[in-house]
């Protein structure tokens, strides 16, 4: 375990100029760097024993840096759906509004979140949605216009969680 340590003491050089590289920032790079680290620890078993350390941490980095790129694109999306658009600069009541819906959307139902996140971000239809729930599409829109009113009430203020309806 000693060697794995030198080795990549040996790499943080390399892996944070990379990752300075792609990120064009110091700070997101040493946690880019942190978080490729983290995923070759987790990794070390699945490691090609005949593989090449450099490379493998390589392109850790790079695929954690794509993933976090797409996660901000979607941030982004989600971000313009809300606010209903892409300025360049917000406004600070317009970000404000932002961070409340986007914390009303967290305390929906999984199945509320999953489903206003592919019909509103993903742009899925509903007969799509319908064959991932493997449910009739008035099902979807029903449901989805359960999700759209809870997130509404949420984030005006008038219920802390979402309400359920019961069934009999």
């Amino acid at each position: 375990m000693h060697e794995l340590d030198d080795s990549l003491r040996e790499l943080l050089p390399r892996l944070r100029r990379f990752a300075v590289s792609l990120t064009r920032n110091p700070s997101s790079a040493d946690d880019l760097v942190q978080a490729t680290l983290e995923r070759a620890i987790v990794s070390w078993r699945n490691k090609r024993v005949d593989g090449d350390l450099r490379a493998w941490l390589f392109s850790i980095l790079y695929r954690q840096f794509l993933d976090a790129h797409r996660r901000s694109r979607r941030y982004a999306r989600m971000l313009e759906f809300f606010t209903g658009r892409d300025d360049a600069q917000p406004s600070v009541e317009r970000t404000v509004i932002a961070q409340s819906t986007l914390q009303a959307f967290d305390q929906l139902s999984s199945e509320q979140r999953a489903l206003l996140l592919w019909v509103s971000v993903e742009g899925l239809s509903y007969k799509e949605v319908a064959h991932i729930l493997d449910v009739p599409i008035g099902t979807v829109m029903s449901r989805l216009s359960r999700a759209r009113q809870a997130l509404r009430q949420l984030s005006d203020g008038d219920i802390t969680r979402p309400s359920l309806r019961i069934l009999k």
